[in-house]
């Protein structure tokens, strides 16, 4: 059996916050002509909320923030629903409920709906002036699997990869906007998320002159599939085979590590300090979609 899902990662520059969204949806229909197989697009983090860097930066943003059933939501829901691709475009600037600054992933399905929206939990502090999220998200896309999202400075802890996959994700897709030194890093981080939860990482960075590019897909065993090679504005395209997922986890990373069948029903809860709680023998399989 195969779960085929064909997906482009848009390594691109920022689009200025103050720009319409007619540029950006231009954009998603000559990549849809481009690469007409694809199901799922996603774009870097904050790719429609770009601003100039400048002392005013917080507050261009705040500017930029809609909650998400805004116009901007709404456009972009219709675009999704015009082009028939599951679309996540990039991240945007929210307006929660009582005023915060969230810096939050939607997804958007073919039908034209908004399926599912993750407000990034860890922002990097002290240099980004978003609210955090409360909340891990998965979406379901029916027929294909079930993908997770967290976005850049998420992927630093173990701790979000790790929880999408036992909700079920088995592609973890990580928009990020790195213009710093440590995408070295990171693409370390993207095969070792890989590796312990035995899913897909996409990770598509922003291009230069902002961004340092690099994105890259890797499979559940750590290998990469596709990488770029630098900054340059690129499209990586793939097709996923979602039953692979199922494969490494059934036979072991290099046939051998089963990670998620370690504990039997025999075995001792252990506790966690760190968090409060443990990890219980009969909790700790994932789901599945």
């Amino acid at each position: 059996m195969s779960r085929p899902l064909p997906l482009a990662l848009v390594q691109a520059p920022p689009r200025p916050a103050t720009a319409p969204l007619s540029g950006f949806a231009e954009d998603v229909g000559n990549l849809l002509d481009r690469f007409p197989q694809t199901r799922l697009a996603v774009y870097p983090e904050l790719h429609l909320c770009g601003v100039d860097g400048s002392p005013s930066a917080t507050e261009q943003l705040q500017e930029a923030a809609e909650p998400l059933d805004g116009p901007r939501s709404r456009q972009l829901a219709e675009l999704a629903g015009d082009l028939g691709v599951w679309l996540v475009p990039g991240t945007v600037c929210e307006r929660g409920e009582r005023g915060e600054l969230f810096n939050t992933a939607p997804v958007y399905s073919p039908e034209g709906r908004l399926v599912a929206s993750y407000r990034k939990i860890f922002p990097w502090r002290p240099h980004e002036p978003y609210d955090p999220g409360d909340r891990f998200v998965v979406a379901d896309l029916p027929g294909v699997g079930r993908i997770g999202i967290s976005i850049c400075y998420d992927a630093w802890f173990p701790e979000a990869a790790r929880q999408l996959a036992w909700l079920g994700a088995e592609v973890i897709v990580n928009p990020v906007m790195t213009t710093t030194a440590d995408r070295a890093q990171e693409l370390v981080l993207a095969r070792a998320n890989a590796i312990v939860n035995q899913v897909f990482v996409v990770s598509v960075n922003t291009a230069g002159p902002v961004g340092t590019g690099r994105s890259l897909v890797v499979d559940p065993e750590g290998r990469v599939r596709a990488e770029a090679p630098d900054s340059a504005a690129t499209v990586l395209t793939d097709v996923l085979d979602l039953d692979d997922v199922t494969r490494v986890r059934t036979f072991g990373t290099a046939g051998l590590n089963r990670m998620w069948d370690q504990f039997t029903d025999a075995d001792t809860p252990i506790d966690l300090p760190l968090y409060g709680g443990r990890i219980d023998p009969g909790r700790w399989r994932p789901a599945t979609g």
